[in-house]
């Protein structure tokens, strides 16, 4: 299936929905796409231009959290940036695109000691471990920018209230759904810690599908002879 859409002219985006079933070797069908069409930026290609700075195809959600912090102008040459998570996925590449804007990087996972006293020390902390509510005001430096990528599925409504509380809406969400979906960030603790904070949902899930798109336009032009920009604009190389 996959190297019959690549030979497809009419097709300028291919995306693998993992996880994919056991028998299925990931690796092996996420290789299978052209660099070109590979629109979640995970082929080694793509992974190797994205370590070179020269990356046109970036990983979808750590380019979302870069244009988080270039619409909102918050500063990152010099700042110190903790991300919590080593994932191929996020905790990686947010890391690398945080490091070609000259920011000192640490990536932390399961196994950092002094996990707290670490993010402690961020100017920019992001959380991509996915456990609910985890990191709470103790793991936040007074004034950082702290981006949560976790989406984690709560469907406990003892936790759902010793999380949101007893009058939350979250509670009226769960008697509708069954559940509500949860951040890596206890919001409520962190929210008056914080400079900035990314809410779940609403944060960082929506630019995740923007920046799919942008690879999209990008794997279009990039076969009809046009550079699309950063900002939106386009230059024909023909």
């Amino acid at each position: 299936m996959v190297l019959s859409l690549n030979r497809r002219s009419d097709i300028h985006g291919i995306l693998i929905q993992v996880p994919l079933p056991p028998q299925v070797e990931r690796r092996v069908v996420l290789d299978a796409v052209l660099p070109e069409k590979d629109v979640d930026g995970f082929h080694p290609v793509n992974v190797g231009r994205l370590v070179a700075g020269t990356a046109s195809l970036k990983p979808c959600t750590p380019a979302g959290i870069m244009q988080i912090f270039k619409r909102y102008h918050i500063p990152l040459v010099g700042q110190r940036a903790v991300v919590i998570g080593r994932s191929d996925i996020v905790g990686k590449p947010v890391a690398l695109l945080l490091l070609h804007e000259d920011v000192t990087v640490t990536i932390c996972h399961s196994k950092t000691p002094d996990l707290s006293g670490v993010a402690r020390e961020a100017d920019i902390l992001i959380a991509a471990m996915g456990k609910p509510a985890f990191l709470d005001d103790s793991f936040v430096k007074p004034g950082a920018t702290v981006i949560d990528v976790g989406v984690n599925r709560l469907e406990s409504l003892d936790k759902i209230r010793e999380i949101f509380g007893v009058d939350s809406p979250r509670l009226d969400e769960h008697a509708r759904k069954g559940y509500t979906l949860v951040g890596d960030i206890h919001s409520a603790s962190v929210f008056p810690r914080a400079s900035y904070l990314t809410p779940v949902p609403g944060g960082v899930g929506p630019l995740t599908i923007a920046m799919l798109m942008a690879n999209t336009v990008r794997a279009a032009a990039s076969v009809a002879g046009v550079a699309v920009f950063s900002d939106g604009g386009t230059a024909s190389r023909l």
